[in-house]
């Protein structure tokens, strides 16, 4: 593999190892664009999770032997799914259903306060609102409209979901249960570097990401059931709101923009004041959401905000949603690659 570091250029590469990393590059670049155009992010997703997983459980284990603890650390990945599921729909059956069925309620709610927002504003006010605006208010009606029914199929959706997810949590286990091989091919041993700078990146990716959705997710939480029950107010869908604080706020930038327009228009539906109050709040909550991104994800993964929009608006434009979710985890990936050939 190539080397380098901050002070001299990357060692030369036989021509033979060179065709052989350029190999592993096409292959690892043919991976990442098929899972997008087939649907297959989520399991790749969950391949990742189920290594992390894995890998954690290997160098926490105290068992003697190597075979064994690997072993245990991928039965465990396994198991552990089939086991919670099996204790959800045995003691909790409404459960799952109930959340959909929340959030049917939630956006059938948005899409009301949205047909009634000029009635909703002072008489002054909805005056000066343009005329452009109904066709906007239309739209937005028919988005939240046909995605409470998209909810409706969650079903046989969610239960395909969890397959895909299911297999690539236990594709991941079983590549840290596995023992590697005595010797490794030279294309076996790029790949396998590939893989390991991928998995880099994930691990920094998703750390920070969590950070910043638990964080909003707890501030939220804070505001919804401390802060406006203390002066009297109560949003309706409060619980659903904080968990879709923290869900979309696995998705850097846009995700954050999402739930702010939903808690805004959720804050409308009870006053404009209490609809002020939501955006004032978001408002200061992005200015701490500043430094932690400057702090977390600035300092794990050496990327600009405007760098993660540029590749998010691509990847949405290209490939949908799929685009959107993959484009920061591909793109500090990249970056990766790069650094470690020495060309940026």
């Amino acid at each position: 593999m190539v080397t380098s570091n901050k002070n001299s250029r990357p060692a030369s590469t036989p021509p033979g190892h060179r065709g052989t990393r350029l190999a592993s590059y096409a292959l690892a670049v043919a991976l990442c664009t098929g899972t997008l155009v087939y649907g297959l992010l989520p399991g790749l997703l969950a391949v990742c999770l189920g290594f992390l997983f894995a890998s954690a459980l290997v160098g926490r284990e105290r068992l003697r032997g190597p075979h064994l603890s690997r072993a245990w650390a991928a039965a465990l990945v396994i198991s552990l799914p089939i086991v919670a599921l099996t204790a959800l729909f045995a003691n909790a059956k409404g459960v799952a259903f109930g959340a959909v069925a929340q959030y049917q309620a939630l956006l059938h709610h948005l899409a009301g306060t949205v047909l009634e927002i000029r009635q909703k504003l002072p008489p002054d006010l909805a005056s000066h609102l343009p005329d452009e605006l109904l066709a906007a208010q239309s739209w937005l009606v028919e988005y939240l409209q046909s995605q409470a029914h998209a909810l409706t199929g969650f079903g046989t959706a969610g239960l395909r979901g969890f397959l895909l997810v299911y297999v690539g949590l236990v594709i991941g286990a079983l590549i840290v249960g596995t023992q590697p091989p005595v010797s490794n091919g030279p294309l076996r041993s790029a790949l396998r570097q590939r893989g390991a700078d991928f998995m880099v990146s994930f691990r920094q990716i998703v750390v920070a990401q969590f950070w910043i959705a638990g964080f909003n997710a707890c501030c939220t939480a804070a505001f919804l059931w401390l802060a406006l029950p203390l002066a009297g107010v109560t949003i309706p869908y409060a619980t659903t709101l904080v968990g879709l604080t923290f869900v979309a706020g696995l998705i850097p930038i846009v995700g954050n923009l999402l739930c702010n327009s939903v808690l805004t228009i959720a804050g409308v539906s009870v006053s404009p004041a209490v609809g002020l109050a939501c955006l004032l709040f978001l408002v200061a909550i992005h200015k701490f959401e500043y430094f932690i991104n400057a702090k977390v994800v600035g300092k794990r993964t050496n990327t600009a905000a405007w760098e993660l929009l540029t590749v998010m608006f691509v990847g949405e434009a290209v490939f949908g949603v799929a685009g959107l979710v993959a484009a920061p985890l591909y793109y500090a990936y990249t970056k990766r690659e790069l650094q470690d050939s020495g060309l940026i």
